[in-house]
């Protein structure tokens, strides 16, 4: 992590709030908060903080000669070489050790491994500094002259380790126009408190199940000890994710920005197809309008439409991490894509809860194959999930140890509120939150006030405390 919970919650974040509210003029603003977001990622990454102000030098450079230079071929070029250095980057960094090491095992040698510290959040920011040059190429009046607002884009402190991915032409607008009152204030508040409880109560307190259970030697287990565990994982990273997302998009409206929605209640899809449309929007979004649309979208004929989406869930494995796992998991997710469009007719059935219980199983299926440390692993854990027909002395007393009255509440509502029965909760108290404004409003603040506090509690008597995607 980069920073302890504790520093950034009680020091980095209150103080650099203040310091951006008792700044008038808006360069002034931006300069202060690209220093905080500097300092943020040197605290923990003191050499990749250069790392990533190169990256976003260099994609500044390209997008002023991609606007200086004359000639769509000359422009296309210099986006090709803008590309080329990004994927270089991520390359070196994230996949070299990977690809000598299959090297090694495809040929039998033994080329030595490199091995190259990860950089925290290599794969959001260089993301990041790709959309702002390509934005560029295709609209030459979104070129910015001053690199310090590029590199405010690209080192944004609370998107910054974790997402979601912000896109260039979505926040341009806001570097230099963006408008700050209370409501924005408190209601940022209140989002960053909500994923905090997220990610310290519900994924913390699930991820120390998972973890139990991606521990054992899962053969020796039935079928409900790896059920236990694929679903607490499955909860966690929801949890865990958009609990981030949630404390990141909290922050950014505390300082006047606007982040798109990451997830919408993805466990609430009747398809894995929607599932996609609420599960790392962000993500989705940058695939889409990059890649997917480029090599043709849906224009071209229904074979090549499917084999986009198979390249595209192809990608988004990789883009998740250096392992045969994550590939495996993002061709599970293609793989059903591409077979709810042809022949699972699961989107026209009736019966929504059985297309979401269908989705149910495939994300927590694949999710297993997502958290396991090897594929073979995975595969095991799957096999027992669906196979073991156990349930011996060994495994009911490791589900006796582990499902105490704590984590089955956790489990409970961790599924419960993975659907959006919190705004259905609302919707249906319009007329009676309209009627006591006022006290709704303290009743809400309170209730604020009181998830922070079990999140202090949480943060000072707990040692687990890992955020998941920081590796990616």
């Amino acid at each position: 992590m980069v920073f302890s919970s504790a520093i950034f919650l009680f020091a980095f974040l209150p103080l650099t709030f203040i310091g951006s509210l008792l700044i008038r003029q808006r360069w002034a603003q931006n300069a202060f908060l690209t220093l905080a977001s500097l300092i943020f990622y040197a605290f923990g990454e003191p050499v990749y903080v250069f790392l990533m102000i190169a990256s976003a030098g260099v994609n500044y450079g390209f997008g002023r000669g991609i606007v200086a230079v004359r000639g769509k071929r000359m422009k296309r070029l210099l986006l090709v070489l803008a590309v080329i250095c990004d994927l270089a980057v991520l390359g070196v960094f994230k996949y070299a050790g990977f690809a000598v090491t299959n090297v090694n095992a495809l040929f039998g040698i033994a080329l030595p491994v490199p091995a190259i510290r990860l950089p925290v959040g290599i794969s959001f920011f260089t993301f990041q500094a790709m959309s702002y040059v390509i934005d560029v190429y295709r609209n030459r009046d979104m070129c910015q002259k001053d690199f310090m607002k590029v590199l405010l884009y690209i080192s944004f402190f609370p998107q910054l380790i974790a997402g979601p991915i912000v896109r260039w032409n979505e926040i341009e607008e806001q570097i230099d126009h963006r408008c700050l009152n209370e409501t924005e204030i408190a209601d940022g508040i209140c989002r960053f408190v909500k994923g905090l409880f997220k990610k310290l109560i519900f994924a913390n307190g699930l991820g120390k199940v998972a973890d139990h259970v991606f521990a054992l030697n899962i053969g020796q287990y039935g079928m409900a000890v790896a059920w236990l565990g694929a679903v607490c994982y499955a909860l966690q990273i929801f949890y865990d994710f958009s609990g981030y997302s949630d404390m990141a998009i909290g922050m950014a409206s505390m300082f006047g920005f606007h982040f798109q929605e990451n997830f919408k209640h993805p466990y609430s899809a009747d398809s894995i197809h929607e599932f996609w449309r609420r599960w790392h929007i962000s993500l989705s979004s940058w695939f889409k309008e990059y890649v997917y649309i480029p090599l043709g979208g849906n224009r071209k004929g229904k074979l090549r439409t499917e084999c986009n989406k198979l390249l595209v869930f192809l990608l988004t494995g990789i883009w998740h991490g250096a392992n045969w796992t994550f590939v495996i998991w993002g061709m599970i997710h293609g793989i059903m894509n591409v077979l709810e469009d042809t022949v699972l007719p699961i989107r026209k059935c009736r019966f929504k809860w059985i297309g979401n219980l269908y989705t149910w199983i495939i994300a927590i299926t694949a999710f297993v194959m997502f958290r396991a440390d090897t594929a073979a692993y995975g595969w095991r854990m799957i096999r027992t999930m669906f196979t073991g027909l156990r349930f011996d002395l060994v495994s009911r007393s490791f589900l006796m140890e582990q499902l105490d009255g704590y984590t089955v509440v956790l489990i409970a509502g961790g599924i419960l509120f993975s659907y959006p029965v919190t705004a259905k909760l609302l919707k249906c108290t319009g007329s009676l939150r309209d009627r006591y404004a006022a006290v709704w409003e303290v009743l809400k603040y309170l209730g604020v006030l009181v998830l922070l506090f079990l999140c202090v509690c949480s943060l000072a008597g707990a040692a687990y405390n890992p955020f998941i995607y920081f590796r990616f």
